[in-house]
């Protein structure tokens, strides 16, 4: 009995010294640790980022609108009388200009009514100079030279009436321009008021878009307005306001605008939606900084300035300040900095979230993020 009390004794001792040396060891290897923090060696290492160096730009405040493109000159073209359709003279989407023949109607009945109607008008003209010598010689009396006068008329009359038979049987270009699709054939019959082909003038053309009441103090004739179209992603059109329409929309409260834009390749084709940026107020001097470059939190809003600093042990870095400003309008992907800011402070641009007043910090400016006041996306 003693022998196995002795044994129990034993194995717990044995334990007790096991466990208070691995206790020993581990607060050894902690405050270890800690001293080594404290000493600088476990310091995080420098955050990178990318940064620029703000100055004093135009910045231009403009309002974004989506619009749809309209002629200047755009009809549907139909024929005023019934007739059967005698020739085509043009294909469809080919370039005409004012008063080329497009489309001819049959008119040999009206020719012929015509050549009818010239001779007997000629030989009225004959009939009143005759009886207008006569007259003169005062060998006829007035009322038979005034009843020569008026069967000529009547007889110039008649040739008129069938010419413009003749001439509403015959469609022409009215002006310059694109034609469209036909939509009849050689041998159609077609009635009066039916569609023969869509014609238009694409340079230049109209730009219609809306804004809110709260900015008509702001819109102008003559003010610059830019056009993005998703068909030309990389292409901007330029054109000026030249009207304003007199009433707002009692509905959606917007007053309708027009600029009018020129198209020399005619990419503006009408119909076609566009993005309107329309120029309302210019400020030079402005400092933008990208608006990734924002720092928002319960603090307010800040941005982080670079600055020259050192490390624990002494050694020079670069590190970062958190510095309080101000901000105005945004545009795209810039924000306008109104105080907290001068000219020539670099600030970082990439890595915000990872940073903190003092942090250290590695510059890399081989990326840098988007920082275009009108930005187009190529999926928009």
């Amino acid at each position: 009995m003693k022998r196995l009390i002795l044994a129990f004794f034993t194995m717990f001792l044995v334990m007790g010294l096991i466990i208070g040396g691995l206790a020993y060891l581990k607060v050894n290897q902690i405050m270890g640790f800690i001293r080594l923090a404290q000493s600088g060696a476990f310091a995080p290492p420098p955050t990178a980022v990318s940064t620029l160096v703000v100055g004093k730009s135009t910045w231009v405040t403009d309002l974004r609108a989506m619009g749809w493109v309209a002629p200047v000159n755009g009809v549907t073209l139909s024929t005023d009388l019934e007739g059967i359709v005698e020739r085509i003279a043009f294909e469809s989407g080919t370039r005409l200009r004012k008063g080329d023949l497009m489309v001819q109607v049959d008119v040999r009945q009206e020719e012929a009514q015509l050549a009818q109607a010239v001779a007997h008008r000629d030989l009225a003209r004959l009939t009143l100079y005759r009886d207008q010598d006569l007259l003169a010689q005062r060998t006829i009396a007035k009322s038979e030279y005034d009843s020569a006068e008026a069967d000529y008329r009547q007889a110039q009359a008649t040739v008129d009436l069938y010419q413009a038979t003749i001439d509403k049987k015959t469609i022409r270009a009215p002006f310059d321009g694109v034609a469209g699709i036909r939509r009849v054939d050689i041998g159609q019959y077609i009635t009066p008021g039916e569609p023969v082909v869509s014609f238009h003038s694409f340079n230049p053309v109209y730009v219609n878009f809306s804004v809110p009441q709260q900015n008509l103090g702001q819109v102008k004739l003559g003010q610059e307005v830019t056009l993005r179209v998703n068909a030309f992603p990389d292409e901007a059109f330029n054109g000026t306001v030249t009207a304003i329409n007199s009433l707002v929309d009692p509905g959606s409260r917007n007053l309708q605008v027009q600029a009018t834009v020129r198209s020399d390749e005619e990419k503006l084709r009408p119909g076609t939606f566009v993005d309107v940026s329309l120029a309302l107020e210019t400020k030079p001097g402005v400092m933008a900084v990208p608006a990734s470059a924002i720092d928002y939190s319960v603090k307010g809003t800040a941005v982080y300035v670079l600055t020259e600093g050192k490390d624990k042990a002494g050694k020079p870095m670069r590190a970062v300040r958190r510095q309080a400003v101000t901000l105005g309008d945004s545009r795209g992907d810039q924000i306008a900095v109104v105080a907290g800011l001068k000219p020539g402070d670099e600030v970082v641009t990439a890595g915000v979230f990872r940073l903190h007043d003092g942090a250290g910090v590695i510059v890399n400016n081989s990326i840098q993020p988007e920082n275009e006041p009108a930005p187009t996306p190529a999926d928009s």
